[in-house]
């Protein structure tokens, strides 16, 4: 009994145990399975990115300040963070992966670089 590949139907030739005709078929297919399946994850994971790549580039020294309207102004979007952290001393930081901030006074926001 011969196998066929799992992406586009064609025999395959080779090992037993193998399940595509080419890498090119099994890159297919394993695309195909790990794409964002809907455009709204889609779209949150480009909020994500576009908003560490902000943070980043703002805070190159790992603890900055800057201001809100400068964030804003760089198409930051504050409904968007992976994670909070809140601190023993009652201070909330919001986190985009390793890139963080929190609200200080006067439009002002403290950068901060999580340590891995």
């Amino acid at each position: 009994m011969s196998k066929v590949c799992l992406e586009c139907g064609e025999k395959i030739v080779g090992r037993e145990d193998k399940k595509f005709c080419s890498d090119g078929c099994r890159n297919a297919f394993n695309n195909k399975i790990n794409k964002d399946s809907t455009n709204y994850m889609r779209n949150i994971n480009n909020k994500l990115r576009k908003n560490y790549r902000i943070l980043s580039n703002l805070n190159l020294e790992g603890k900055s300040k800057t201001t809100k309207s400068k964030l804003l102004s760089k198409g930051f979007d504050f409904d968007f963070f992976t994670n909070i952290l809140n601190t023993g001393t009652g201070n909330t930081y919001y986190f985009v992966y390793d890139q963080g901030y929190r609200f200080l006074d006067n439009d002002f926001y403290m950068l901060v670089k999580k340590e891995h």
